[in-house]
This record gives C-alpha cells, sequence and structure tokens, in this order.
C-alpha cells in the first residue's frame, strides 16, 4: 500500500479545479510550500495571493474576493487558521455565508516533532460549531485531491482538515460527495466510525478483531458536518454498539456529533476514542499515536474491553 501526504493530493486536486473554474483563486499567509498551495501558486500565478503572515487578513480578504464572485481557497497551519483567525472566520465568512475554503495542515498529532503548540486537536470543534460551516476531513490524499476539486462548486463556507506527515492511501478515487459515508467493511459485532486517517487505524484494528472473532462494520465518515445521519443510524441499528475515533480532542469533535444523534434518535451505547482533554508534545507521528492510545493495536484492546463490558442494544428490545 502506498502513502503520501494529503497536503500533495489537495494541492494536486487545486490545481485541477482552478484549471477548470476560471473563479476559483488561491491564498496563503506565507506557507504554499508547507500547505502545498505553491502547486496552484506554480500553475496558476495570476491568481494566487501571498498575503504573508496574517491570518485575520487571509480569511478576512477571501470574504471579499467570495463576495466579488471569486471561489477562494485559503491555507496555512490549523493551528493558526482556524486557531487564530475564528472570530474573522465567523463574522466576514460564516455570518455573511461565504463560499470560502478554509484548509488547515498540519492538524492532528501527525504534526510530529513540532509539538504542542503546531498540532491543533480542537480544530473540529472550533468548525463545527458554526453555523453555516461544512467540516470535512479526508481519509488520505486520493480522497484530499477529490475534496478540492468538489468543493471549487459548492456555494457555502467549507473547512478541511489535513495531516501533515505521509499517511496510507486506502480509499478509491471515486469522486467526493459532501455529505457521504463511506462504509469499508460489514461486521455485526460493532460499528466503527472513523474520520480522517483515523480510519485507517479501525481498518487494521478490525482485521487484529477479526482474528478474535469479532466481527466489526468500518465506516468513514469524512464530512463530519453535515453528518450522513442516515448511515450512521443505519449501522449503529446492526450492530448495536458504536466506537467513534479522532485524531483530535473527543470533546466537540465526531465522537460528540455521532452521540449527539445517537442520543436524539437511537440511543446506544458509544465509545470516544481521541485525545483526552490534553495537548500534544513531541514526537515522530507513530510515537504520539501509541502515546496517545490511537495506534490501531490499542485501538483493538480498548474495543475488546468495551464489547465485553457494554452489551449490544438492540432496538426491539424497547
Amino acid at each position: 500500500m502506498s502513502s503520501e501526504s494529503m497536503r500533495v493530493g489537495f494541492g494536486r486536486g487545486l490545481v485541477y479545479a482552478g484549471r477548470v473554474h476560471e473563479k476559483v483563486v488561491a491564498l496563503s499567509a506565507d506557507l504554499a510550500e508547507s500547505t502545498q498551495f505553491s502547486q496552484f501558486q506554480e500553475a496558476l500565478p495570476e491568481r494566487y495571493i501571498e498575503v504573508g503572515v496574517a491570518e485575520q487578513n487571509l480569511v478576512t480578504v477571501a470574504s471579499g474576493l467570495a463576495h466579488s464572485s471569486w471561489k477562494p481557497y485559503v491555507a496555512s497551519y490549523a493551528a493558526f487558521s482556524p486557531g487564530r483567525n475564528w472570530e474573522q472566520i465567523r463574522t466576514t465568512i460564516c455570518i455573511n455565508n461565504r463560499p470560502v475554503v478554509i484548509v488547515g495542515t498540519h492538524a492532528g498529532l501527525n504534526v510530529g516533532p513540532d509539538g504542542a503548540t503546531h498540532q491543533a486537536l480542537e480544530d473540529i470543534a472550533l468548525m463545527r460549531v458554526l453555523p453555516n460551516m461544512t467540516v470535512i476531513a479526508p481519509g488520505d490524499s486520493v480522497e484530499a485531491e477529490q475534496v478540492a476539486i468538489a468543493l471549487a462548486e459548492y456555494d457555502a463556507p467549507a473547512y478541511v482538515r489535513l495531516a501533515r506527515d505521509k499517511t496510507e492511501q486506502f480509499l478509491g478515487d471515486e469522486p467526493f460527495v459532501i455529505g457521504q459515508a463511506k462504509q469499508l467493511r460489514e461486521g455485526s459485532d460493532v460499528a466503527l466510525v472513523g474520520t480522517g486517517a483515523m480510519t485507517y487505524q479501525l481498518l487494521r484494528a478490525a482485521d487484529l478483531l477479526a482474528e478474535q472473532g469479532v466481527h466489526a462494520t468500518v465506516l468513514h465518515v469524512p464530512t463530519i458536518k453535515p453528518l450522513d445521519e442516515s448511515a450512521i443510524l443505519e449501522v449503529a441499528k446492526h450492530c448495536g454498539r458504536v466506537v467513534v475515533a479522532e485524531e483530535a480532542q473527543i470533546a466537540g469533535g465526531l465522537g460528540g456529533a455521532v452521540a449527539e444523534l445517537l442520543a436524539e434518535k437511537l440511543p446506544m451505547p458509544v465509545r470516544r476514542i481521541g485525545v483526552h482533554d490534553r495537548y500534544g508534545q513531541s514526537g515522530t507521528a507513530s510515537e504520539l499515536l501509541e502515546f496517545y492510545g490511537l495506534a490501531h493495536d490499542q485501538i483493538a484492546e480498548d474495543i475488546v474491553e468495551f464489547i465485553n463490558t457494554i452489551p449490544q442494544y438492540h432496538q426491539e428490545d424497547n
């Protein structure tokens, strides 16, 4: 299985979108190379804008461009956008419902040696709470490329969360549909729901579980908001237990969204796997996943403990 950074895939898709749609423009806050917006800068320099180290300007300029019928994509590290400019995103983009694509790269623990200051673990919660905002976390570079292409015709604000390091390519190259989850594996003992690169960890965990006679459904949820409610409810009803994994704070993330949905429409046990009210630290990506209990073998152990202590919920019992 090959690997590639999601940033590279998204940059490739952005160039394609720019060539197809003449209103697509790209803006960066002095991080074109790191975010891979340099691909667009080289291919379509007349539609690339460098705003410098000024993240608040980055999104307010983009909002103005969107008001003038352009389709802006903006990029910075997620720790700085939305970490530093959340108020400007809220006020200039979301309240006015401007179709700006906000790309937060270097998200999650995947940033590795850069440490806690650059590891955005709160960004899903920050963006999910904003009215009008769509939140997307691709699973690999191929899906990231398709996300960039799909958003060119999307008439609403969107946040895209990308990892820094290379991740495994485990998804196909079919066109991305905003708001649609993908079932990757079927089982009846537990539903594993993942987003971003954590879905790959769930697939590997499902292989280990199968060796122990535990058969898991794996559902990839790249669009965290709006949530594919029907897909989640379907696998939850089928399995009677749900585990959600994300490389982010569990407060306000995908796990919270799934728990809220099930609490209202199909109450059942939910185990949230992610970062538990802690900051990141320096280390390699694999070391950090293991330290925070997010490696596939640790996830499998967590799931076994969960299913051994929590009975399956069956709707007909109530």
